[in-house]
């Protein structure tokens, strides 16, 4: 067979228990049925999310009293008696605490009747949504939800997240938010827009407690006057396996515009990506002699047109065969960067090692 070049689709996304989705309710009505602990949470994260909270229970406990009257929690209003159908009218969603079986039906079929999508508290066969367990670094919202499978896990993984997301990132995200208007009445193009941001997010890893002014701003968008043109980047997809992918390679994926990859390159590893970018097939296919020429003529084409160009292959890149491309991408005054992966022996030594001592160690215990 000759070579080929093919854009490809990769596979679909798996399966997902819950859309994960972010819905704003700002000034919105919401409706909670039931006055405890369990109710008076979910109260206060509605009204966190600038919610009109109404809530219908007989008898409140404290924390929902003390919540209605806390004028910082924000609009929550107790109504000292049981729900009826008519309150669900309008509402954005509803909540209920239901002691028993019966009314949590009761309840979810009067919400979805007056098409409100409802939230039965630890009941999930009544839920239309689900409430996960969150990071706040608003307006950076980051939410974890294992369908009610293990709440508990939920809550142990965004303690985990709490540490590695500085306080500080609730800052650039309202940087963002402010400037993004800004960026876009630019008329920049595609490229110039995302190089602007992501030299916005390494600032804001480098320097995540820093308060981003005005003049940072300016200092972040000079280069973008000057970063119109494509590029391309070499990047060792090493022994195959994605978890030995370097740092530096997982940030050319996801920053590309078009990937070239070789069949060894595993559907794994071109997950890292990002969707858009499309996805090209090139190379050998079968046993028949090909070589490089077709690929790197159209690298160059793509970086010629301002695309940022991936070209992924299998093992390190350390045999210094690209370096005709390079010689190319300089004369034709188009950057080139080549970042190396992981020497597959070593990695695949590791793994031998590992089995070995594996075995020994069975052999061991059963002496």
């Amino acid at each position: 067979m000759d070579s080929r070049t093919s854009e490809i689709r990769l596979s679909h996304m798996s399966p997902l228990a819950r859309l994960p989705v972010f819905i704003a309710l700002a000034g919105k009505r919401c409706i909670i049925a039931g006055g405890g602990r369990p109710a008076a949470w979910k109260a206060e994260l509605l009204a966190a999310a600038g919610a009109r909270v109404d809530v219908f229970a007989a008898a409140p406990t404290e924390d929902m009293r003390a919540l209605a009257a806390d004028q910082s929690a924000g609009a929550v209003i107790v109504h000292e008696r049981h729900w009826l159908p008519a309150d669900l009218s309008g509402a954005a969603i509803a909540v209920a605490e239901c002691t028993n079986e019966a009314e949590a039906a009761q309840f979810a079929a009067a919400a979805r009747g007056a098409g409100v999508p409802v939230n039965v508290i630890d009941r999930p066969a009544y839920c239309d949504f689900a409430f996960g367990a969150i990071v706040n670094r608003s307006p950076l919202i980051i939410g974890i939800s294992t369908d009610g499978a293990a709440p508990v896990f939920a809550q142990a993984i965004r303690a985990k997240i709490e540490t590695l997301i500085p306080n500080g990132f609730a800052r650039w995200a309202e940087a963002a938010r402010g400037w993004r208007p800004r960026v876009q009445a630019l008329a920049l193009s595609f490229r110039g827009r995302r190089n602007f941001w992501e030299r916005f997010t390494d600032r804001a890893i480098a320097a995540p407690d820093m308060a981003p002014t005005a003049a940072e701003f300016a200092a972040l968008l000079a280069p973008t006057r000057t970063a119109e043109a494509g590029s391309i980047v070499l990047v060792g997809a090493g022994p195959g396996d994605p978890q030995l992918l370097t740092l530096r390679a997982v940030r050319m994926l996801q920053s590309a515009d078009a990937i070239l990859f070789d069949e060894s390159v595993s559907a794994e590893i071109l997950d890292f990506a990002r969707r858009e970018a499309k996805k090209m097939l090139v190379g050998k296919t079968g046993h028949a002699d090909s070589s490089e020429s077709t690929a790197d003529a159209l690298m160059l084409a793509l970086a010629k047109a301002g695309r940022r160009v991936v070209r992924l292959k299998g093992g390190d890149l350390t045999n210094g065969a690209d370096a005709e491309i390079a010689a190319a991408c300089r004369q034709a005054g188009i950057t080139i960067e080549i970042v190396p992966g992981v020497t597959a022996p070593p990695a695949a030594s590791r793994s031998e090692n590992a089995s070995e001592t594996g075995q020994r160690d069975l052999a061991r215990a059963q002496a």
